[in-house]
């Protein structure tokens, strides 16, 4: 079995170096710098156990890296389309990498090789694909990879959700994919591209219909965590129920979702009451944070503010979509002055190159009137924070997602506010 994986981000970097593995595999991207780093064993983005993976498919010579697609695709019994769907700051995605990707390699495919697609698209793109190319044959399988946790989830799938035309192509596919599920559901392909559609759009509800009951919490006493419990113990919900309050969904993922259900419902001539409010409700949390601030100060103009955490999620360096990016550049605005930590991010954007950057948690936190916590790096759980609310100004910590919340109770005086935490919660 030969596969070739075609886009290499983070999505088809785990692909090529997981399937690497099992079988030979080459990575193609039509991107030469791209191509050159990988060859050199520098994946584009971080994620742990990466690199060593790769490392190891060299050793193996089961994995290359290519930039020509003639020369890739000679024997392939498999094109695996893996770009990383694009999203504006709007969270519209932007497909037109993906299907220029595969107009560049169709013709170089095999008669019998298969194009299996894990791509974020709208539903009906398979459709319009085979059309467009009626002697190949698309296979669908949406992708549910996490960020920070993305070698072992592709490794130990629970199951794989196939969309396809012909029973055959289900059975190829299939016994390829064998190697990291045992439970496999066979659908149509325009099934399929909704499943990932439904996943996503169900997943940024639950986290903005939790959010929501944990704002009321603020205002009436209650303790969100504990309402969480609560609802998880209903069996009608369940304990695996996306329901903890925090921050907003956030990485252009999930929204890139919501919004092409929005559209594909406009096109339709569909009103979509629940699912079009979702990115109103998850924009409106996104200022939670600051809501704090100026609650506390009135103003943040002139404040110090520390930022802990810079990436999307821990266990990256992505800064794509990134929440804590978006609170730095409204602070800016607000005229707030900053300092930040992070562990891996090596530069800010462009816009925010004058904002410091350290890994030294005592530095960032050193003079701060707040600090906010805004991603959840394990690095943070196993700070000193006797020595860091001592070197604070004023010991005000905004962590929206209480991840520090078990800390607290060690540190009397500390104003701590947390989404779902009742106004009064201080320690």
């Amino acid at each position: 079995m030969k596969v070739v994986v075609l886009g290499l981000w983070h999505l088809g970097c785990v692909t090529a170096a997981c399937c690497a593995k099992f079988f030979d595999v080459i990575g193609l991207d039509l991107d030469q710098h791209t191509v050159d780093q990988l060859k050199a064993g520098i994946p584009p983005v971080f994620e742990p156990e990466l690199a060593e993976l790769i490392q190891e498919g060299f050793a193996s010579h089961r994995l290359l890296f290519a930039c020509d697609p003639a020369i890739a695709l000679a024997g392939a019994d498999l094109l695996w389309v893996t770009y990383d769907t694009p999203v504006d700051d709007d969270d519209n995605p932007d497909v037109n990498p993906i299907l220029e990707g595969i107009e560049r390699c169709v013709s170089f495919l095999p008669d019998d090789a298969l194009v299996l697609i894990s791509s974020q698209v709208p539903a009906g793109t398979c459709a319009m694909l085979e059309g467009r190319y009626p002697s190949k044959r698309f296979v669908y399988s949406p992708e549910n990879l996490r960020l920070g946790k993305a070698i072992d989830t592709f490794l130990h799938q629970d199951r794989i959700v196939l969309g396809a035309r012909r029973v055959d192509d289900f059975a190829r596919v299939s016994d390829l994919l064998s190697n990291f599920s045992s439970t496999f559901q066979h659908v149509s392909t325009g099934s399929a591209e909704m499943i990932k559609h439904g996943i996503n759009s169900f997943l940024a509800l639950s986290i903005t219909f939790m959010n929501e009951i944990a704002r009321i919490c603020e205002h009436v006493g209650a303790d969100a965590w504990e309402v969480e419990r609560g609802l998880k113990s209903e069996p009608r919900i369940g304990p695996k129920a996306y329901l903890s309050p925090g921050g907003p969904f956030a990485g252009g993922t999930l929204a890139r979702d919501v919004v092409t259900l929005n559209r594909l419902a406009a096109q339709a001539g569909e009103e979509l009451i629940l699912i079009s409010a979702i990115k109103n409700s998850n924009d409106q949390h996104k200022k939670w944070s600051i809501q704090k601030l100026r609650e506390e100060f009135g103003s943040v103009a002139g404040r110090r503010v520390a930022i802990l955490g810079l990436t999307y999620k821990p266990n990256t360096d992505t800064l794509r979509r990134s929440l804590a990016i978006e609170l730095c550049r409204s602070l800016i605005e607000e005229q707030a002055t900053l300092k930040t930590y992070d562990p891996v991010v090596a530069a800010m954007p462009a816009d925010l190159a004058h904002i410091p950057i350290t890994r030294s948690l005592p530095e960032a936190v050193r003079g701060a009137d707040a600090t906010v916590i805004a991603t959840e790096w394990p690095q943070l759980l196993k700070a000193d924070w006797q020595e860091a609310v001592q070197l604070m100004n004023q010991p005000i910590i905004v962590d929206a997602n209480g991840f520090l919340r078990s800390k607290l109770s060690e540190f009397p005086g500390v104003r701590y506010r947390s989404v779902g935490s009742p106004r009064n919660y201080e320690t």
